[in-house]
């Protein structure tokens, strides 16, 4: 060992010693150790010198991602030659399935492989899919002849294998990505720094920042390139962007600071609800101090702090009830039937959570009429610019513009002032970020509204009910709605990443990270729900509906003003559940 590093154990104390690290606050206090599960210093490590290579990760994972899925129902009808509707079927089912794989990721990292290595393993998987996606669109034998007049053959059995094998690869590999990248990076600041968990809610906002940043390089250049240039180079830069996405990932290791992973949060679970009902007679102790915990300072889950018990949902306490057979058989190391209260507070936690998570789904539903509806809404209006024709999805940008404007904002201007208002470190609670966030929505709702109220007025005037022809009306009146979603976005998501991390617990931090993705896939399916519903109530006695393929006959206001009111019934529900709500107190 050199006299320097022996110098820095005299001055730090022995990193074994628990209490001298606490004490003099050169180790961190959150659990959380160096590449080789040893205690780590706060002065080297994690904080803002280890997030540059997450967030670079994110942004060009990101900029992959967003490089195949916008413009994928493209190159299915285009290349591949298939129908608009088996297309689209294709591509809704890949976005879900993106959306349900973090699941896997979650379980995966917090119970055997630590985020680092699930993000490190499903990264790899990830570039192995784009690759093959890149070779699948580059080499001739590998898509279908080009059409020649109507005859556009079909893709062979051997080509949509290969193309479709890449596609869910990258499915695969960013479900171990998704849930983990964003709770990895706020791992690196430390909870028990009061300064450090206030750079750690700054992390979230430039972290969504990132995703965005890979978001409007895709939704603009990439897509120019596919549509102009070629599949093969279109396809190819994304796969050289997630190349520099591992590598950079890879390049922090020295810097970042590791959660140990906790054992399978579901079965813990299980273990809980298991231990309750075979004790459903046994009275809990008045006197919480009773209940069963482990002796030690740390709990009895491996990279988890020790939850303080609560007085809510008294049911569950029956599991950390010690009772004589407990004692007599020795069941202190048997958690099917006794457990900690850390344990069970962690799924009074996950219970608490519930209604906040459920009300992300209806946020999700309005998000989603960003890609359908306000894209319909944009095809009926006037999108020249000079002799320039504006494609109406490619507003969008709008939305990423809108965040990244956002984000600076409410970082560097709103965040101050409302500290000093309210004396929260962060400003806004991750709760009323939230709501702020649901309040936007409806704004946003309603301004799509009034957009299509007065374009009817316009249809009315000029006698275009019964065609179906472009009104002319400049489709950048939709800017407003498109600028206030990216503003929802950057309160309600960027809150609910902070939410589902601070919240959740220390041992369950990805799998809360992916049941909060999950809204996303439920939003888009509650979407779809609402517009068969109102398609088939609206349509009855032969009417046009409020939707029809002529929306010149149809009221899409109608449809708008319905999102925004459920939007409304969901923020009083929302209000009412965080005023109930009672964050999580770790000792």
């Amino acid at each position: 060992m050199g006299s320097s590093e022996q110098e820095r154990l005299l001055e730090d104390g022995d990193p074994e010693d628990g209490d001298s690290n606490n004490k003099n606050g050169l180790y961190t206090g959150d659990g959380s150790v160096d590449f080789y599960g040893r205690p780590i210093l706060k002065r080297n490590t994690g904080n803002w010198r280890a997030c540059p290579f997450i967030l670079g990760n994110e942004c060009c994972e990101r900029l992959a991602y967003y490089g195949i899925a916008t413009n994928l129902v493209t190159y299915l009808t285009k290349v591949l030659h298939q129908g608009n509707a088996y297309a689209a079927s294709n591509v809704t089912t890949w976005q879900g399935t993106c959306y349900l794989t973090p699941l896997i990721g979650a379980v995966l990292a917090d119970a055997y492989w630590g985020r680092y290595w699930t993000i490190a393993v499903f990264s790899s998987i990830y570039f192995i899919g784009m690759g093959t996606l890149t070779l699948s669109a580059s080499v001739p034998a590998f898509k279908p002849p080009s059409c020649v007049g109507d005859n556009c053959p079909e893709a062979s059995a051997a080509q949509y294998a290969i193309f479709f094998f890449g596609l869910y690869l990258i499915a695969l590999g960013t479900g171990g990505i998704k849930p983990c990248v964003s709770s990895f990076g706020a791992d690196q600041f430390d909870d028990s720094d009061p300064e450090e968990r206030v750079r750690k809610g700054s992390f979230f906002n430039w972290f969504y920042f990132s995703i965005n940043l890979g978001a409007l390089v895709s939704s603009s250049l990439l897509v120019w390139i596919q549509d102009n240039v070629g599949w093969g180079l279109g396809f190819g830069i994304p796969t050289v962007f997630m190349g520099l996405a591992v590598g950079s990932f890879f390049c922090g290791t020295s810097l970042y600071r590791f959660q140990k992973p906790g054992g399978s949060p579901l079965t813990r679970v299980c273990q809980v609800v298991v231990a309750s009902v075979h004790k459903w007679n046994v009275d809990v102790p008045l006197d919480s101090s009773h209940l069963h915990e482990v002796t030690d300072k740390n709990s009895a889950i491996e990279g988890s702090r020790k939850l303080e018990h609560t007085d809510e949902f008294k049911f569950l306490d029956k599991a950390a009830t010690v009772v004589d057979i407990d004692i007599k058989t020795n069941q202190f190391t048997n958690p099917w039937r006794l457990c900690t209260i850390t344990q069970v507070e962690e799924l009074k936690i996950l219970v608490r959570m519930f209604p906040i998570w459920a009300t992300g789904i209806v946020f999700s539903a309005v998000y989603a009429q960003m890609s359908t509806m306000f894209v319909e809404q944009g095809m009926t209006m006037d999108a020249s610019l000079g002799s320039f024709t504006i494609p109406p999805a490619s507003l969008s940008v709008f939305d990423v513009l809108s965040v990244i404007l956002w984000v600076p904002i409410y970082d560097r201007i709103l965040v101050p002032i409302a500290r000093k208002l309210t004396g929260k470190e962060r400003g806004f609670s991750e709760l009323q970020r939230i709501g702020i966030g649901l309040f936007i929505s409806i704004l946003c709702m309603t301004a799509a509204a009034l957009v299509e109220i007065r374009r009817l007025q316009i249809v009315k005037e000029l006698g275009l009910v019964d065609s179906s022809v472009t009104v002319p009306m400049s489709i950048f009146w939709q800017i407003p709605q498109y600028f206030l979603i990216g503003a929802a976005e950057v309160f309600t998501f960027i809150g609910q990443l902070e939410f589902f991390y601070d919240q959740s617990p220390d041992a369950m931090r990805s799998l809360c990270s992916a049941f909060s993705l999950l809204t996303t896939a439920l939003g888009n399916y509650l979407s779809t729900f609402i517009v068969t519903i109102v398609t088939a109530v609206t349509t009855r006695g032969g009417s046009a509906g409020w939707i029809p393929d002529n929306l010149n006959e149809g009221h899409l206001d109608y449809f708008f003003w319905l999102l925004a009111g459920l939007s409304f019934l969901n923020l009083l529900v929302y209000v009412s559940c965080a005023g109930w709500y009672k964050c999580k107190k770790t000792s």
